[in-house]
This record gives C-alpha cells, sequence and structure tokens, in this order.
C-alpha cells in the first residue's frame, strides 16, 4: 500500500501545482482548506515553497535553485532585494536581525518569513533574472551539486557543461519529477572533491582507465550515499567508468531505475542508499548496463587518494573548502568569503553583488560549506576589493573556528529539528575564537550543527559534530547536544564517533574548549584535528570531552526546548496573519 504521500502526488504534484499555489496566494492564506494543508503544503515543496513550523502559521520558506551554485551578474542582486522587501518576520533574530538569505549546504539560498500572498511577485522577480525555486523541495531531484569553480579553476574533467546538461534534461523533465524521496545528485572534475559524491545519491567523481591501448579521461560512478537518520551511508562503487560524453546517460539511467523501482511505502526506508543496500551494487550495475546503450569499462583510477575538501588533510594538500584568494585558469582570481553559519543580512548581500560586479563581472558562486565566491576579479582590482569593508566582515581570512562552521536551519523556522542552531552557533563561534587558540598551522577545525539526526547541517562529516536533542539539568528540560567526533570526506569518508550525549547547550562551547586545548597539547607536529582523533583513540578523546560551563558564553534558547513559537520570544505567537502580516483574529 503506497504511503499517503504518494496519493496526493498522484493526483497533483510537479509543475501543475504552481498554478494552485497562486491561485491560494491570490485569494490568501485563509483560503487553504485547513483539513487539506498538509497535503498542499507537501506539494508546494516542489516549487521551493515551505510552511514553517507550527506557531507560525502563514510564514513560509523559498528555497532556491541554481545548479553547481552559478549566481550569474544581477542574480544575488535580486535575492537580495527580495529577501530586503518581503523577508521580514514580526520578530528580530537576536545575531541577525530581521530579512536576510541562508546559504545552503547544497550551494543554493533559501529566504524565510515570506508570505503566500507575495509568492507570485516574488517569483516574478526572481525569474525576471534567470533564478527559479523549480524541483527545490518535496520529492524530488534537488539542486545538482558540482565543484563551485567548474569551467573557471584546474579540472581534470570539466564539468560546468555537464551539470548543465544534466539541469536541463534530467532535472528539469517532469516525467521524473516525482521521486520515491528527495534525491541528490553530484558532479566533479577536480582533484580536490569537493562535490562530495561520498554523500550523494549518485556521484561522478574523476578517473582514468586504459581502452585499446590509450588513457581514456572519465568518471567513476558512486551510488547510495546519505547521511539521515543516524543511518549514514558512503555512496558506493559500481564498479562502472564512463566517458564524459557517456555521464549523461549514465545519470539518467540510474535515476530512471530508482524512480521506477524505489520504494514508495515506507518512507523512513525509502532513501536512495536504502534502495541500494536493498538491491546491492552488482544488480544495479547489470540492471544499468541492460539499460545503456553502450558497454561501460569497469572503474577506472580515482583521485580519491588526493581529495581535500573537507577530507581532514593538511592545509598545504590543498583547497578545503574555496575560502581564501585564488588563481583562475584565465589569469583572473576568485575570493571565497567566509560567512558563518551561511547567513547574510540582506543588506549586505546586495552589497555583495555589487563588489562582484564592481570588481569582478558580476558572477557569484556558492561552496557547498555555505559560502559564497566573487568570480572573475582581475589581477588589478584585487588589492581595492580585499580593502572593501564587507570583506572585514565576511573575511577570507577567518578564525579557524569560522572558517570550518556550518549550521542548518534548527528550531527558527523547521518543524523537525529540537534545538535552535545559526544564532547559537555563531556566538559559539564568537566565544570560541576569543578563548580559544589552535595551534598556528591550524586554519581551520570542522564545526557541524544539525538541529536533529536528519543532519542537514552535516554533522556525521565533522571534525566535532553537533546534533540537537533534549536534556533535562537541574530539573528542567533544556536543549542539548549529541557530541561526535572524527568525520570527514575524502580517500576514506568516514562518519563522527560519538563521545558524548545529550550535552547541555550552555555546557558544549567548554566541552569543544577542552578538546581543542587538548589536541593542541597533545597533537604531533603537523597532525590535523581528523588524524589527532584516528590517533588518540575513543576511550581517551571521551575522558577529555569534558562538558563544562564557561565564563564569557549565555547560551541564547537554552531553555525553549521548542515550547515558543519562536525561540527568540516568550509572547504569544502573532500567527496566522494576513497578507500584510497582521494577525488573524480566531472570531473571524
Amino acid at each position: 500500500m503506497a504511503h499517503k504521500k504518494e496519493d496526493w502526488k498522484g493526483e497533483l504534484y510537479g509543475d501543475d501545482v504552481r498554478e494552485k499555489l497562486e491561485e491560494f496566494a491570490e485569494n490568501g492564506w485563509e483560503s487553504i482548506p485547513e483539513e487539506e494543508r498538509e497535503e498542499w503544503f507537501s506539494r508546494f515543496k516542489f516549487w521551493g515553497v515551505f510552511h514553517h513550523r507550527g506557531g507560525q502559521e502563514s510564514y513560509f520558506m523559498m528555497r532556491l535553485t541554481n545548479c553547481g551554485g552559478v549566481l550569474e551578474p544581477g542574480q544575488l542582486q535580486a535575492i537580495g532585494e527580495v529577501a530586503r522587501d518581503y523577508a521580514k518576520g514580526p520578530v528580530e533574530n537576536p545575531e541577525f536581525g530581521n530579512g536576510w538569505v541562508d546559504f545552503t549546504t547544497r550551494q543554493s539560498i533559501q529566504l524565510h518569513w515570506l508570505k503566500l500572498e507575495d509568492i507570485p511577485e516574488i517569483w516574478e522577480k526572481l525569474e525576471a533574472v534567470g533564478v527559479s525555486s523549480r524541483s527545490a523541495g518535496g520529492d524530488t531531484m534537488r539542486n545538482i551539486s558540482g565543484c563551485p569553480v567548474a569551467g573557471k579553476a584546474d579540472e581534470y574533467v570539466e564539468s560546468r557543461e555537464l551539470l548543465d546538461e544534466i539541469q536541463a534534461g534530467i532535472r528539469g523533465d517532469d516525467a521524473l519529477c516525482n521521486m520515491p524521496r528527495k534525491f541528490n545528485i553530484s558532479v566533479s572534475g577536480c582533484r580536490q572533491g569537493c562535490a562530495q559524491d561520498s554523500i550523494n545519491d549518485i556521484g561522478l567523481e574523476p578517473a582514468h582507465t586504459v581502452v585499446d591501448g590509450e588513457e581514456v579521461k572519465g568518471f567513476n560512478v558512486r551510488v547510495g550515499g546519505g547521511l539521515g537518520g543516524r543511518e549514514p551511508r558512503p555512496a558506493r562503487s559500481l564498479d562502472v567508468f564512463v566517458r564524459r560524453d557517456q555521464a549523461y546517460e549514465t545519470v539518467r539511467t540510474f535515476v530512471e531505475l530508482y524512480h521506477e523501482e524505489g520504494d514508495r511505502q515506507n518512507r523512513s526506508k525509502n532513501r536512495a542508499r536504502f534502495f541500494v543496500d536493498d538491491w546491492g551494487t552488482e544488480k544495479i550495475r547489470e540492471e544499468m548496463v541492460e539499460r545503456l546503450s553502450f558497454e561501460p569499462a569497469r572503474a577506472g583510477t580515482n583521485f580519491r587518494g588526493e581529495y581535500t575538501y573537507n577530507a581532514g588533510k593538511p592545509a598545504e594538500r590543498g583547497a578545503h573548502d574555496h575560502v581564501g584568494v585564488y588563481d583562475q585558469q584565465d589569469d583572473r582570481n576568485y575570493v571565497g568569503l567566509s560567512v558563518p553559519v551561511g547567513r547574510m543580512p540582506a543588506e549586505d548581500a546586495i552589497e555583495l553583488a555589487d563588489l562582484a560586479d564592481a570588481y569582478g563581472s558580476g558572477e557569484v558562486r556558492l561552496t557547498r560549506r555555505q559560502n559564497p565566491l566573487i568570480m572573475n576579479v582581475p589581477d588589478g582590482n584585487l588589492k581595492n576589493l580585499l580593502t572593501e569593508p564587507l570583506l572585514d566582515t565576511y573575511t577570507p581570512e577567518p578564525n579557524p573556528f569560522e572558517q570550518g562552521a556550518m549550521a542548518c536551519t534548527g528550531t527558527e523556522f523547521c518543524s523537525i529539528a529540537l534545538t535552535e542552531t545559526k544564532a547559537r552557533t555563531a556566538r559559539l563561534l564568537r566565544w570560541l575564537g576569543e578563548h580559544v587558540d589552535v595551534p598556528d598551522d591550524v586554519d581551520r577545525i570542522k564545526i557541524h550543527y544539525s538541529g536533529c539526526t536528519a543532519d542537514c547541517g552535516q554533522a556525521m562529516t565533522a571534525d566535532i559534530g553537533l546534533q540537537g536533542m533534549r536534556a533535562r539539568k537541574d530539573g528542567e528540560m533544556v536543549e542539548a547536544m549529541d557530541v561526535g567526533v572524527g568525520g570527514g570526506i575524502g580517500e576514506e569518508p568516514t562518519f563522527i564517533d560519538w563521545v558524548r550525549q545529550r550535552v547541555p547547550a550552555d555546557e558544549v562551547p567548554g566541552m569543544i574548549a577542552n578538546l581543542v586545548e587538548a589536541y593542541a597539547a597533545l597533537r604531533e607536529d603537523g597532525q590535523t584535528f581528523r588524524e589527532w582523533v584516528d590517533a588518540t583513540g575513543h576511550e581517551t578523546i571521551v575522558e577529555l570531552a569534558e562538558p563544562e560551563e564557561v565564563e564569557g558564553y549565555e547560551d541564547l534558547s537554552l531553555t525553549d526546548a521548542k515550547q515558543s513559537w519562536y525561540p527568540f520570544d516568550d509572547g504569544e505567537s502573532p500567527a496566522p496573519t494576513d497578507a500584510e502580516g497582521a494577525p488573524i483574529s480566531a472570531d473571524d
């Protein structure tokens, strides 16, 4: 028996949802029948429109798509203006104010506090510059990830045009929009591994092999990677090598296979990683060979030993995150800025777009670590760009904690999160930067924070991974975290090893400080945090990871535990509201 969401999708889904959403927007929030809201909200996700959590009725988030992280000239400007004009709620965030953009771990952008009535006008403004929210959520192929500097920096196999082909021909195919669950595609042509094939449903990694005595460049294929639900899987090799001109057909074939054969009943076990568990890579390979128009070669030699992106390697081995100043192939430069936890006020996003236009080509690209890159900066413009005041705030040379940080949305808006994340992480990073020293040769400690086990913040792949929980402290329910160490993507993807459970949130800064100080004192010369964790052993790490309250850190929402309608407001929720944001009386 199919899950109820399959019945909803069978009745109406994909591109057809938009007309109905626009009809509701025209007639207002109250025109959505209360008993039908769950199914409509599920359908809206295909168009990137997500209803906020309980207590925030009538407010929505919009997720945008931009294949491989590319924002063409003018696009960030338009997004920033929409955030400034439409993405403001009834309460300010104590760290970020009101009206901002959130950079995501899939190289895209989210906007919050949107009114349903404004969605058509927002679409009009964004689509006028080529920005779309189609297929940004729901049971669809999500934003396709790739090397953010594909086509600009050195690649072993060119991937930028391939990303665009997959976007237009596969992700854009309405016949494939109704997947069993969300589905992630990545393509990387570089040697750094920054598309993170290991945690995607299908990932192409650069490789080479010998065919008829000649060396051939192409991709190896991995499938079934993912992080959520405390059941992570690294993507597994299909023992398939494809040339660049065979890559599109290969990706489409696996998408079609999962689309046809994936489980549509048990939503807790129907992500592609469980499909790969059930079928096995040998059977999947055999089925794909039957469907492909060519006979694929066996897997070639990959570059996983050279991967540096979130791989726990020393900085001198190569780029970990594209933060900093780097050469492009065309003798220009790109400048990667650090945006701690990925959140930027709308005015700053508009200024960033202006700087990209003034000093570069206007193009901005986004990374999987929630950071923007200013592209195509000539040597002559570089010095002046680096002295701009905005780059004091979002510096290309952040401290090691800011450079390594990521955080999901958390209870501020998410219905399944257990703890607040963004503001707490911002405060945590500030405290660590002021109170904890790291060795001079360590330029990043990767701290990832997810508000729940869905792991949108990729805690499972961090040096120090945090996942939201709840605990009792002094007889009171408080927000807490499970803490793990030693994760990373690279030659041998490793997920964190849990060392402490349900640590009250106000004791986590002290715990991290104790860990990092022990690392600084006990490490061997040149040893990265991940290498030190591997060498130290679990029992010793547990002893060193001692939770502790510390001076100078005050937690913003310790006792909220999702009790309030908004973590930073003690009053009653104003929701639901009308088109202007005024509360709607329950007596109306």
